[in-house]
């Protein structure tokens, strides 16, 4: 069976560089306008002709988002947008807007299309147009079910790649075209700049009676109405690769490095252990991804509809149950010491995980460390300093450290 494409998500040039490192065959990136994550760093044309000519020297494709809902201002700019991502050498344009999709046609013939999943695609029919206008990849609906998709998947051409989304958050709104963000704050979801107020707290108040308000009641932490599960199919990878999906997505461009690179690993094994024919769920592929930032995980469409195991509300809001307290960037030989820089605070005596590239590395105490001056300190308080932590082996760039028994305390929080 063919290598299935893992897809993770580049927030920036960092998430990128670790993604590439924890095993992505392709990364999605947006620049500063355009796309549908404006609260992610995203980049400059300068920083992304450098993100693509890093992911092109590690043998790593890059997709641009193009996929906001294109008014007709907005038009006034594109064209030299589109210009610009192909002479930056961009291997694909992810597109949701027609009037976008037709000027890039017309400017760029070549130039390969995904349709993203914010156009709604949930049938063949629907893949085989997009297919004649030339697109060669559709980012299916996230409400289709796997026996729909396998369905979809006989009746396409064999050429026309399906792009699902195995892991990240769910919209509450079909295909994530929700109004709630623009109607309240004036921040366009459809432009990138949701609000999520799908996650706020709501009270009912009576006509008669407007002072009155009554809370929604849920559960002692609140009332989520509208809050859907993250999903999470890293046990259901035979399923999804079986079902015929090319390319797994991993949702999180907004999220942090320490998220991508667990989601990266993860899902980079669990599909290459399907394909050798090895395939079991393995723990630590549930523990990386329990110890990111997340909610309630479930299986989003794929099995259920909603009605019939309430699997789009989720019973709290974000769980955090590790804290990442540094990334590995280099390694000091003579002193056996790997060089960190800092994300959050530990002190001597601290049980610290380790989340690597390469393999799997048993716990460490955080003893002897040493500032940027090599001067003994028994704890990091200052955001980003550089210190060195003794190690039993080298631990890998771009290697994670995070404080151990957070996982328990997030849960009581």
């Amino acid at each position: 069976m063919k290598r299935v494409e893992i897809l993770s998500p580049a927030g920036d040039m960092e998430k990128l560089k670790v993604v590439i490192a924890y095993g992505a065959d392709a990364v999605y990136l947006s620049g500063k306008t355009f796309g549908l994550r404006a609260g992610s760093g995203n980049f400059t044309h300068g920083e992304m002709t450098e993100a693509i000519a890093y992911a092109h020297a590690h043998g790593v494709l890059c997709y641009i988002t193009v996929n906001i809902f294109a008014h007709a201002k907005d038009l006034e700019t594109l064209d030299g947008e589109i210009l610009f991502y192909k002479e930056a050498g961009a291997d694909a344009l992810i597109v949701s807007d027609a009037g976008i999709f037709r000027r890039i046609r017309a400017l760029c013939p070549d130039m390969e299309i995904h349709i993203s999943t914010q156009a709604s695609v949930t049938n063949a029919e629907g893949c085989l147009f997009w297919y004649e206008q030339g697109a060669r990849r559709i980012v299916l609906a996230r409400e289709l079910t796997l026996a729909e998709i396998a369905d979809i998947r006989k009746k396409i051409p064999e050429d026309l790649k399906l792009e699902c989304f195995v892991h990240g958050a769910m919209c509450m709104a079909y295909s994530g075209r929700c109004l709630l963000s623009n109607y309240f704050t004036g921040r366009n979801a459809n432009h990138g700049e949701c609000a999520q107020p799908c996650r706020w707290k709501y009270q009912v108040s009576e006509e008669k009676r407007p002072d009155e308000p009554l809370p929604m009641e849920e559960d002692d932490r609140g009332t989520y109405l509208f809050n859907s599960r993250d999903i999470s199919m890293i046990e259901h990878v035979p399923e999804m690769i079986e079902a015929g999906i090319d390319s797994f997505k991993i949702e999180g461009r907004i999220k942090g490095a320490f998220y991508a690179a667990s989601t990266t690993k993860a899902y980079r094994e669990a599909a290459d252990a399907y394909l050798s024919g090895a395939f079991e769920t393995r723990t630590e592929w549930k523990e990386m991804l329990e110890r990111t930032v997340h909610r309630v995980f479930g299986t989003g469409f794929y099995y259920d509809k909603p009605a019939d195991k309430a699997q789009i509300f989720a019973e709290n809001t974000y769980l955090r149950p590790a804290f990442v307290a540094g990334m590995v960037t280099g390694y000091d030989r003579a002193r056996g010491m790997a060089i960190i820089s800092q994300r959050n605070k530990i002190s001597e005596g601290d049980i610290l995980e380790v989340l690597s590239p390469e393999g799997y590395f048993p716990q460490i105490t955080a003893a002897g460390m040493l500032d940027d001056k090599f001067n003994p300190i028994v704890s990091t308080p200052r955001a980003e300093m550089t210190y060195y932590l003794p190690v039993p082996e080298e631990l890998p760039l771009y290697t994670f450290i995070s404080r151990a028994g957070d996982k328990d305390q997030a849960r009581k929080v």
